[in-house]
């Protein structure tokens, strides 16, 4: 095909911001505790399992009905919806007190794009054909279908009671002690995001800040949100709010031990862990032809699925391998930058 451009138009990049606050902290936190299939992977893993211990009552219970119905999304939604680099929790259940039925469950209820808005609204008013076409667009998610059906049954009151009692539990638990400790990390790390931000095209930053994440311009995306957090390293979390791309991203060693020269990126060092094994070797080479399924992946390596489930899970945390459609495949820009990294870490 032969193509002449007369267009003089640039792809358009989006905006990038950044917000932090110990209330994304402690939502998050709320998120990975409860995170079974994932809690063994994170760096606080060994601190989650000594707080299930030590937690009251009243705090596990709560967790318990985070974990059976997903409300940590609910938090998180709501958060975008509030002032959400405040620290104020008061205002916060304030503003979620104030809210009527129908927005409550609208903010709650998860984005799908400019096409699904409509229907987002008339599910968060009820309407069952709505409900059934957002948990359709939510098809291929383990728990999003589930999660639209509970918030368009619950009942708000209660929903709104245990919200803020687990935010307030946790904040209690987790956050008070160290808070101070906790904004000193989230504000080196934003300032030294953002003396970074002029120097990077949008696309650059992005993958600067996030451990590598690669993402390009979408259409209906005019702005990306960068969250730090200590909370769910060494995963990057992404979610999309109207307009906007947002990535949990997890901060690194640097924001939180500046004076210690010799301390590597916890990342860096998940990444060569993750490549001291011969299976998970195997894995990468095997994912360097193509893309392929946990399925092929068992036969082609004569594995068992539950010991391929595992390895790919490390490999996963350590951004060394993705999942995109059913497949898993290999992040080659993350494994070539790793003698860079080593450069890097020997030189600073």
């Amino acid at each position: 095909m032969n193509l002449l451009t007369i267009t003089g138009r640039k792809r358009e990049s989006y905006q990038v911001e950044l917000e932090y606050s110990l209330l994304w902290e402690s939502a998050l936190g709320i998120a990975a505790i409860t995170n079974t299939p994932l809690v063994d992977t994170l760096e606080k893993n060994g601190e989650f399992e000594q707080l299930r211990l030590e937690m009251p009552t009243a705090l596990k219970n709560e967790l318990d009905y985070v974990e059976q119905h997903n409300t940590w999304k609910s938090l998180l939604q709501l958060l975008h919806a509030f002032e959400s680099n405040s620290n104020d929790l008061d205002k916060f259940n304030d503003y979620v007190h104030n809210l009527n039925d129908e927005q409550f469950k609208y903010y709650c209820l998860p984005y799908f794009g400019t096409a699904l808005q409509q229907c987002r609204t008339l599910a968060a008013n009820g309407n069952q054909e709505s409900v059934d076409s957002m948990k359709e667009a939510a098809k291929d998610n383990p728990f999003l279908p589930t999660y639209i059906e509970f918030i368009c049954q619950v009942n708000v009151v209660d929903l709104k009671m245990h919200l803020l009692a687990v935010m307030s539990l946790w904040i209690e638990a987790v956050i008070h002690a160290d808070a101070d400790h906790l904004l000193t990390i989230l504000k080196r790390d934003f300032d030294e995001k953002n003396s970074m931000k002029e120097k990077l095209s949008p696309e650059e930053f992005v993958a600067w800040a996030t451990d590598g994440t690669e993402y390009a311009p979408e259409p209906s995306v005019h702005r990306v949100l960068l969250i730090p957090q200590l909370t769910y390293r060494p995963w990057t979390i992404v979610s999309d709010i109207e307009g906007t791309k947002v990535f949990y991203y997890p901060i690194p060693n640097t924001s939180i031990f500046p004076d210690d020269k010799y301390l590597p990126n916890y990342l860096f060092i998940q990444k060569h862990k993750a490549l001291g094994d011969e299976v998970r070797l195997r894995m990468i080479k095997l994912l360097s032809e193509r893309d392929y399924s946990l399925k092929e992946i068992t036969e082609q390596l004569e594995l068992g699925k539950s010991t391929v489930h595992h390895h790919l899970k490390i490999l996963r945390a350590a951004s060394l391998v993705g999942n995109r459609s059913s497949n898993y495949y290999l992040k080659e820009q993350s494994l070539a930058a790793l003698s860079k990294e080593l450069e890097l870490y020997l030189q600073q």
